[in-house]
């Protein structure tokens, strides 16, 4: 009795984890109300230099994002005015769990629940009301050898985290990492090859009927660049030369 109890116990536990996922993705996508983002900054390389960059962060210097978010929205025929609203959060002085880049499966899993147990206690002191999506920006030295692709988004969780430039000059840059992964936590995918960088045709390119194909002049924000040919490409400038292709929008439900 006591052992049909307990699994009784872990389903009706299980069951109502999956539910309130469930539920966090369709309002998360409903797109009838503004979705609350914050964003947390995080020294990554422990620099001065990266120290007075966050220091100097307002929720203007992810403008870019709101804006850019707005505008795909419009066009996708949605008429909410400001889909989502994002906060500075404080400064996180704790490092996220790392995940090492060739990550079996069952890593990936585990890594997952450090970090959704990691992110509740990072931010208890300063968020008595739970966001809808918390995004923890690590900043580093332009010189570093730093990826912008080893940044992650997590739906189940709704956290993402980005690895970002302590530049003025790459606020742009960030702003479209950001917008990538903030993506990811409402079911988007990634649409391009992960050997090279490269984004797949058709579904990541911004303009998968433009003839010639090549160049294109734009990037779909889950393809990540702006490929200039078959075997070359770059990461835009800023979210200005960024769209959210058919696909994309079907996952994040913005387009049925």
């Amino acid at each position: 009795m006591f052992k049909a109890a307990r699994i009784a116990i872990l389903l009706f536990i299980l069951f109502m984890v999956a539910t309130g996922t469930w539920l966090t993705k369709l309002r998360s996508t409903d797109w009838n109300n503004s979705l609350w983002v914050k964003i947390y900054p995080i020294n990554g390389d422990g620099s001065e230099a990266s120290e007075d960059y966050i220091t100097g962060l307002s929720a203007d210097t992810f403008a870019g994002i709101e804006k850019f978010l707005a505008r795909e929205v419009r066009r996708y025929g949605r008429s909410i005015e400001r889909p989502v609203r994002l906060e500075l959060g404080e400064p996180i002085s704790e490092q996220p769990p790392a995940i090492a880049s060739t990550s079996s499966m069952l890593d990936v899993v585990l890594w997952s629940l450090k970090m959704r147990w990691w992110v509740s206690g990072v931010t208890d002191d300063q968020d008595r009301i739970d966001p809808d999506v918390r995004i923890f920006v690590r900043y580093h030295s332009p010189k570093s050898a730093l990826k912008l692709d080893d940044s992650v988004g997590v739906q189940k969780g709704m956290f993402g985290v980005v690895n970002a430039y302590s530049s003025r000059r790459l606020r742009g840059r960030n702003n479209v990492v950001i917008a990538h992964e903030f993506l990811h936590t409402l079911g988007a995918t990634d649409k391009y090859d992960r050997s090279n960088g490269m984004p797949i045709a058709p579904h990541g390119l911004a303009e998968p009927d433009r003839s010639p194909l090549y160049p294109q002049t734009s990037a779909e924000i889950m393809g990540g660049r702006i490929p200039l040919a078959i075997d070359d490409a770059i990461t835009p400038a800023s979210l200005s030369y960024v769209i959210i292709g058919p696909l994309t929008a079907e996952e994040i439900r913005l387009a049925e």
